[in-house]
C-alpha cells in the first residue's frame, strides 16, 4: 500500500485524511455502519495518549473506577436539557435474553447520569467530598455523518465525573482539568490549543458552563479537541446527590465532568501531517525511531547487522521505543516511504560505509529530504537520538504555532469576517447573542469555537456581526 501516493492535503484534504487512516494501518471501517475498528498502530497511539493522561488525572488526585455501559432510559430522562440533547444519538436496547425488557436501556453516550445515580448513594457527609472518579470506557452516540477518529458511533475515551462541597470547588476543577488537557496537548502531541469557553448554543447539554480546548488543523478547520464541563447543581438535583455540611444542613452537591477522547488521533494527524503522511510529535509515537540496515549480499549482511543489533539494544536500554526493519525483498527507499508514511520521527540507516567510518544516518520525519539527513558518530549514539527527538517534539510545536497564529485574522467588519473564515479563524467582538451567532453560522458555515479565557482585549469594542456593544472577543471557524 505504501507505494500508492496519497492524493495532496492541497487537492482534497478529506480524502488526504481517509487514505492516510487505512494505508497507515491506524483504523479500517467496521462491518456496522460508522463504527471503527482500531488497528494495532493506531491502539499503541491511544495508549501512549492514555498513559500521559492518566498520570497527568493521578496527580491531581483522581482515581480510576468503571461504571456499566448499559443505562435505564429513566435516568437520562430525568435531566431534562441533557435528554433533549442527546435522544438524536441515542443507541436503546430493548430485547435481553429473547425478551422484551421491562425499561429500555441505553448504550451510554456518556455516563453523567449513571454515575450521579451512584454518587448519590456513595455522598452522604461533606466528609465524603470531593470525589473525583474518571474512567476509561468506549460510548456510543448514532452519529449519521462519520470519519474515522474525527465522528463515530462507537469511540474510546476517559470521562471524568467529580463532585464537590461548593460551587467554588467545582469551577476550580472544571479550569484544572482544561489545564491538564492543555498541557498534555501541547507538551506531549505538539499540538497548540486554545483555552476557551463555549457559548450557550454550543455548550454539552445540562452543563451550565462549558469549557474546551480548540486546535486548528491543517487545513484551518478547528478541532473541539478536549472539554471540561461546569454541571452547577443541575444533576445533583436530578439524582439526589445530598449531603450534610458542616452545619449539619442537607445541601446539594456541586458537580462537573470532563473528557477526551480517540478524536485527538484525528488532531494529531490533521496538525502534523503532510503530503507523504503522518508525522507523529516523539512522545507519542508507537514508534520514535526505526532502523533500516543497508546491504546488497551476505558478506554486507555480515557487516551490517552486528552494528544494526549493538545500536538497537543501546537504544532500547534507554527506552526508546523503536524498530529494525529487516524485510528481505524489499528495496531500502520502499522502506523509506513506508515510515515517513506512518510517521516514525527518526529513521537510521546503516549500511557498510556507516561501519567503516563508525557513524549512522540519521532522517529527521519532520524536515524532508536532505536538509533532514545528518550523519553522526555511533559513539554515544544514544544520548544523540535523545537530543533529536527532543528536537523534533520542539519544532512540531513551533511549526503548528507559527500555522496557527498565521491563520487567525482580525476582520474590519463582517464582510471581511464572512471571506477570512473560508481559509482561516476570525478573533472578533461578540455581543453574545444567538441571533448574532447563527447568522455567522448560516452566512458562512462557521460557528462560535470559544471565547477564550487568555488574551482577551482590555476594554470593550463592537459586536462584528450587529455592532452592538461587546465585552468580550470570540474565535469563529469553520470546524469538523
Amino acid at each position: 500500500m505504501a507505494d500508492e501516493k496519497l492524493p495532496t492535503q492541497a487537492e482534497n484534504f478529506a480524502e488526504w485524511y481517509n487514505q492516510l487512516v487505512l494505508k497507515a494501518e491506524l483504523a479500517d471501517y467496521s462491518p456496522v455502519r460508522g463504527c471503527m475498528v482500531v488497528r494495532p498502530y493506531g491502539w499503541t497511539l491511544w495508549e501512549n495518549i492514555q498513559q500521559a493522561l492518566d498520570k497527568r488525572f493521578k496527580d491531581t488526585g483522581h482515581v480510576n473506577a468503571a461504571f456499566p455501559m448499559l443505562i435505564p432510559m429513566s435516568f437520562l430522562e430525568k435531566e431534562k436539557e441533557h435528554v433533549e440533547g442527546f435522544a438524536p444519538e441515542l443507541a436503546v436496547v430493548t430485547i435481553g435474553g429473547g425478551q422484551k425488557l421491562e425499561e429500555p436501556l441505553v448504550v451510554r453516550p456518556t455516563s453523567e447520569t449513571i454515575i450521579g445515580y451512584m454518587y448519590s448513594k456513595w455522598i452522604k457527609s461533606y466528609r465524603d467530598l470531593p470525589v473525583l472518579i474518571n474512567q476509561w470506557a468506549n460510548v456510543m452516540r448514532w452519529e449519521l455523518r462519520t470519519k474515522l477518529f474525527l465522528r463515530t458511533a462507537e469511540f474510546y475515551w476517559q470521562e471524568g465525573h467529580t463532585a464537590h462541597a461548593t460551587e467554588q470547588e467545582a469551577r476550580e476543577e472544571t479550569l484544572r482539568m482544561l489545564d491538564v488537557y492543555e498541557d498534555f496537548a501541547v507538551n506531549e502531541a505538539a499540538v497548540p490549543v486554545i483555552k476557551g469557553i463555549k457559548s450557550e448554543t454550543e455548550k454539552f447539554a445540562g452543563a451550565v458552563m462549558s469549557t474546551t480546548i480548540e486546535a486548528m488543523m491543517g487545513d484551518t478547520k478547528a478541532l473541539q479537541s478536549g472539554t471540561s464541563h461546569f454541571l452547577g447543581q443541575n444533576f445533583a438535583k436530578a439524582f439526589e446527590i445530598e449531603f450534610l455540611d458542616q452545619n449539619n444542613t442537607m445541601q446539594h452537591a456541586w458537580t462537573t465532568s470532563w473528557g477526551l477522547s480517540t478524536r485527538f488521533i484525528g488532531a494529531i494527524i490533521m496538525t502534523h501531517g503532510d503530503d507523504q503522511g503522518l508525522i507523529l510529535p516523539p512522545r507519542l509515537a508507537p514508534i520514535q525511531a526505526v532502523i533500516v540496515p543497508i546491504f546488497r549480499n551476505d558478506s554486507e549482511k555480515a557487516v551490517v547487522m552486528p552494528v544494526v543489533d549493538r545500536v538497537f539494544k543501546e537504544l532500547k536500554a534507554v527506552g526508546i521505543r523503536l524498530k529494525v526493519d529487516d524485510r528481505e525483498g524489499i528495496t531500502p527507499g520502499f522502506k523509506y516511504n513506508d515510515w515517513e508514511m506512518r510517521g516514525v520521527p527518526l529513521r537510521i540507516e546503516i549500511g557498510p560505509k556507516d561501519v567503516e567510518k563508525n557513524s549512522v544516518a540519521l532522517a529527521r520525519r519532520d524536515v524532508p529530504g536532505r536538509d533532514g539527513k545528518s550523519f553522526v558518530s555511533q559513539d554515544n549514539l544514544s544520548g544523540t537520538v535523545c537530543e533529536m527527538l527532543a528536537t523534533i517534539q520542539k519544532a512540531l510545536l513551533e511549526r503548528a504555532i507559527a500555522f496557527r497564529d498565521s491563520h487567525i485574522h482580525d476582520p474590519r467588519d463582517y464582510a471581511e469576517l464572512t471571506q477570512v473564515v473560508q481559509n482561516g479563524w476570525a478573533f472578533s467582538w461578540w455581543c453574545e447573542a444567538k441571533a448574532c451567532e447563527a447568522k455567522v453560522k448560516e452566512d458562512t458555515k462557521a460557528s462560535t469555537r470559544c471565547i477564550p479565557i487568555n488574551g482577551q482585549p482590555d476594554g470593550a469594542g463592537n459586536c462584528i456581526v450587529c455592532g452592538q456593544p461587546a465585552k468580550r472577543k470570540v474565535y469563529f471557524a469553520k470546524s469538523y
